[in-house]
């Protein structure tokens, strides 16, 4: 795999921003193997992904970070800067719905998802077969006999010993409490089983059945103490019909499902993804 350094940025618009990044990059004889703009005209704010080759840079990660922050700070930037061969440590949670879990187990124990993946917490039991199957540490959180308090707890002491950089809640049915919403902020990533803003909450197939929709939709987005109204990453949807039951819309919609939140999950790993307020650019 080539290595590649991403650099992230978020800025106000201004004249010659480009340039001194485009000069900077080529003072460090960088050759940049893909390059992605926005310009939010409505916000006057610029966005840029940069994905560089290492191997004819002249700077470390470190001394990258070092020199290109006088150029940060003019630019009143926010800024990142990756390396691809670092593989984030991505922690699944899940309930009894197994299809995203095993997609998601699935897409990384084939390579297509480039990450570790050291845990899956689940709260149901029966969901470490599938962590057995993968060979991945499985830790059961029982909701049902103790406190919900007590059952976040153990799940943020869990994210903590295996310092995950990214949580997917792989259809895990709990509502995350505030605090913990807020710690892992634009670090969870969550898949509804509805186009949001439709059919938020609760049973959104069958909302969608008994409204008569013709097409359904999953809505993969970032976690927010407010639910279902995280910034927005990917969408998927499928055309139905009057003849599609309840049920027919749930077997159908598992496929959205599916691709919204491996998508959603890979735009970020690749440092793809931008949130600027409850809204994300995706230079996919």
């Amino acid at each position: 795999m080539q290595q590649t350094f991403r650099l992230v940025i978020d800025c106000p618009d201004q004249v010659g921003l480009v340039a001194a990044v485009s000069q900077f990059l080529a003072d460090q004889q960088a050759t940049i193997v893909e390059a992605s703009h926005h310009t939010d005209a409505k916000l006057g704010r610029f966005f840029m992904r940069h994905e560089i080759k290492t191997d004819t840079l002249k700077l470390t990660l470190d001394k990258f970070k070092e020199a290109f922050e006088p150029i940060a700070k003019q630019f009143a930037m926010q800024w990142k800067i990756s390396d691809s061969l670092q593989k984030q440590k991505v922690a699944l949670l899940a309930s009894h719905e197994s299809h995203c879990l095993i997609d998601i187990l699935h897409r990384w124990h084939s390579g297509e998802l480039d990450c570790e993946i050291p845990c899956i917490i689940g709260n149901h039991p029966q969901m470490k077969q599938f962590a057995d199957w993968y060979r991945v540490p499985f830790h059961w959180v029982d909701f049902k006999n103790q406190d919900k308090k007590v059952a976040f707890s153990q799940i943020e002491a869990l994210l903590e010993e295996y310092q995950a950089d990214l949580t997917v809640l792989a259809r895990f049915m709990q509502i995350l409490p505030d605090n913990l919403c807020q710690k892992l902020a634009g670090k969870a990533i969550n898949i509804h089983h509805s186009f949001l803003p439709s059919f938020a909450g609760a049973k959104p197939y069958q909302q969608a059945y008994d409204r008569g929709v013709k097409l359904i939709g999953a809505t993969c987005h970032y976690v927010t103490k407010d639910l279902d109204e995280g910034p927005i990453i990917e969408q998927e949807v499928i055309r139905i019909s009057h003849s599609d039951s309840a049920e027919d819309m749930v077997r159908k919609g598992k496929n959205c499902e599916k691709a919204a939140l491996a998508n959603g999950v890979r735009y970020h790993l690749q440092d793809r993804v931008i949130i600027h307020k409850n809204k994300t650019v995706v230079f996919a």
